[in-house]
């Protein structure tokens, strides 16, 4: 049987140890605050980033993996013969893919398949939990690929974002777009499309969203019970916790998983953020 090892990077915002427990390989992308740099889940967890993003001013910066580092960490595992399927943070948001690409081209080997997931969190991740599960069941190659290329094509990204405070430090919304906002509390959801982050729709308040992300998984999702769904949250996991919830008692799903938001994401979204990941028909 050919030997395979997943690798993906911290913008799949699972924890280090569940990680371990599938046997997947992390690289990290880099959070910034000014002089400060923090490696996504290994120099810094997704709790400090919370509260030193609570007295910094500006918007924390981020940059991707660098071939250097993917051919560091790709390198030991080609030696030992092994076939690596690198699932990474859509080509759309970081040069995360196009570094890992460069890695593979560098060391010269048709051993490496580099994955644009064309998504990011906890929905790249879930595509990264059953190609290392299949792993674990001894799948081939042929049917690993093809399964993720199928999670790929179908996944849904869907959130609410925390704080627009962050949408305005970071560019994406005017100060006054923002106040307002902040007054009515307006919670813009997005959704991803072709890799890339979208407007779905604007509410106001918590109860909207608790409303609002399930009844989206109600329109487009494909055999809801069988599937796993996933969830994640920056700092506040009530909204989470309320939607897995009722998508259990609604549809009996058995399998969830659910994961805080790191460094690297969080840096884009803050606090208070939730998201629902799920297969579409």
């Amino acid at each position: 049987m050919e030997k395979i090892k997943i690798f993906t990077d911290s913008s799949c915002d699972f924890d280090l140890e569940y990680l371990n427990e599938l046997d997947v390989e992390m690289v990290s992308l880099t959070s910034h605050f000014d002089d400060e740099s923090y490696k996504d889940r290994i120099d810094i967890s997704p709790c400090s980033f919370y509260d030193k993003l609570d007295t910094y001013k500006g918007a924390p910066k981020t940059s991707q993996v660098s071939p250097a580092a993917f051919m560091e960490a790709y390198k030991p595992w080609i030696e030992k013969d092994y076939r690596i399927i690198s699932i990474n943070l859509s080509s759309k948001l970081s040069g995360t893919y196009q570094s890992a690409c460069l890695a593979k081209e560098t060391l010269d080997t048709d051993k490496i398949e580099v994955i644009d997931s064309k998504g990011a969190s906890v929905g790249m991740g879930l595509i990264v939990r059953e190609a290392a599960l299949m792993v674990k069941a001894n799948k081939s190659y042929e049917e690993i690929m093809e399964r993720i290329l199928y999670m790929r094509d179908r996944m849904e990204y869907v959130f609410a974002v925390g704080s627009l405070e962050m949408l305005k430090r970071g560019g994406r919304l005017s100060g006054g777009q923002a106040l307002v906002g902040t007054l009515l509390n307006i919670k813009p959801i997005l959704q991803f499309e072709d890799g890339q982050i979208v407007p779905y729709e604007k509410v106001r308040g918590h109860k909207a969203i608790i409303k609002t992300l399930p009844d989206t998984l109600r329109e487009r999702g494909h055999d809801i019970q069988n599937q796993t769904i996933g969830f994640c949250y920056s700092r506040d996991m009530e909204i989470c916790n309320k939607l897995k919830e009722e998508i259990e008692n609604e549809y009996g799903v058995k399998e969830f998983v659910m994961s805080e938001i790191g460094a690297v994401i969080g840096s884009h979204v803050g606090a208070g953020t939730s998201a629902v990941f799920f297969m579409r028909k």
